[in-house]
């Protein structure tokens, strides 16, 4: 099978339910922020130090096929479940009992694999108000609002966990 499959050529996608929709269509735009951002934390898997740091990374990673396959899809069961917001809630939890208290702005860049998470985090910032643009014109799932509003949080706690702030 080709890369080319020469079915975009005329500025349409076709959904994982198999509709197909403009390129620049607002729920297009929302999972390629969060393919972006996928992008952005390989980066930072890579250019991070900390073997915890990049496993983690790496669990997170697993995730968001699901998300993107969410927001691909029309009248569909979710993939993203409460489960996977409380996994990633009681993870964050766990970092942040390790970090030091956050006492002032924090700025990235102490290490390239810091640098990396921060610009994911931005990236997921993004795809989470594409998110809530999507939503104000189409039915979206609430349990991926809610798994979005946590993403970045996670992802800046890695970033804290990475540069040791």
């Amino acid at each position: 099978m080709s890369v080319y499959t020469k079915t975009g050529d005329k500025g349409e996608t076709g959904l994982y339910t198999g509709e197909r929709v403009k390129k620049n269509s607002l729920r297009v735009s929302a999972y390629g922020a969060v393919d972006e951002a996928a992008g952005a934390l390989s980066l930072a898997r890579g250019l991070s130090e900390k073997a915890e740091v990049k496993e983690k990374i790496f669990a997170f990673q697993k995730l968001l096929p699901l998300l993107m396959a969410d927001l691909a899809s029309l009248n569909q069961e979710p993939m993203i479940m409460s489960a996977h917001i409380e996994q990633i809630e009681r993870e964050m939890d766990e970092i942040e009992g390790k970090l030091p208290p956050l006492k002032c702005f924090i700025i990235s860049g102490n290490t390239k694999g810091g640098g990396a998470l921060d610009l994911a985090r931005g990236i997921l910032r993004r795809a989470e108000r594409e998110y809530l643009t999507l939503k104000e014109a189409e039915s979206v799932h609430d349990v991926d609002g809610i798994f979005m509003n946590r993403l970045s949080d996670y992802v800046f706690l890695l970033m804290r966990m990475e540069e040791n702030v």
